[in-house]
C-alpha cells in the first residue's frame, strides 16, 4: 500500500525556489510515498459562475485532490502573505460549496524565500486557511527555507546539505502525521 502525496507550488515562474524545494521533495520522498506535482498553470481564476460546468482543468485539479491521500503545500511570501496561486488553489478545491475536497486531507507547509525570514508570515496566514478548509495541518517540524538563492545548484537542484537534513525530517514526521489522521493507511 503507498501513501499519495500530491504538492502545489504558489510560484508559477519559471525557475521558482518554491518550485525547485517542491522537486526536491519529490527527490526525498519515502519510498511508501506516491508523490505528483499538480501544476497550476492551467487553473483559471475562481469564478463561482463555472462551477456547474467547469472547464477541463478544474475537473482534473479535483479529480487529483480526490484521489490524494494528503498534501504538500509551498508557497513564496508576497506582501506578508502566501500566493494568490495558491489561494486560488485553495479556492478552486473548496468548492461548490457542500463540496470541500480538501477536508479531512493532512497537510504540510512549506515556505520558500529568497529573504531572511523564509516566508513566515506566508505561512503563518496560509496555516489559518487550511484550518478552517477542515484540513489536519502538521504543527511541527514548520519548514521555512530562507535564502533560497543560495540553496540550490545551477541546474535547480537542492545542493544544501542542512536542507537536506530538514527536508527528509519533513517527511518523517509529515508520514507519521498522515497514518495518524488516516490509521487506515498504517499498513503502507
Amino acid at each position: 500500500m503507498s501513501i499519495s502525496v500530491i504538492a502545489l507550488s504558489g510560484s508559477l515562474r519559471k525557475g521558482s525556489y518554491t518550485t525547485q524545494l517542491l522537486h526536491a521533495f519529490a527527490e526525498a520522498a519515502p519510498q511508501e510515498v506516491k508523490f505528483h506535482m499538480v501544476s497550476l498553470d492551467e487553473l483559471p481564476l475562481f469564478n463561482q459562475d463555472l462551477e456547474s460546468n467547469p472547464p477541463q482543468p478544474v475537473k482534473e485539479f479535483w479529480m487529483a485532490i480526490e484521489s490524494a491521500d494528503a498534501v504538500l503545500l509551498a508557497s513564496p511570501e508576497y506582501n506578508r502573505s502566501y500566493s494568490p496561486v495558491l489561494k486560488n488553489a485553495l479556492d478552486w478545491g473548496s468548492r461548490p460549496e457542500g463540496q470541500n475536497k480538501w477536508k479531512g486531507k493532512p497537510v504540510a507547509l512549506l515556505g520558500c524565500s529568497p529573504y531572511q525570514l523564509g516566508a513566515f508570515g506566508a505561512i503563518n496566514h496560509l496555516r489559518q486557511v487550511v484550518m478552517y478548509l477542515d484540513m489536519p495541518v502538521l504543527q511541527q517540524p514548520e519548514f521555512y527555507l530562507n535564502q533560497a538563492g543560495d540553496k540550490f545548484d545551477e541546474q535547480g537542484k537542492l545542493a544544501d546539505e542542512k536542507t537536506k537534513k530538514l527536508v527528509d525530517a519533513l517527511w518523517t514526521a509529515f508520514i507519521a502525521w498522515i497514518k495518524v489522521i488516516k490509521p487506515g493507511l498504517s499498513g503502507a
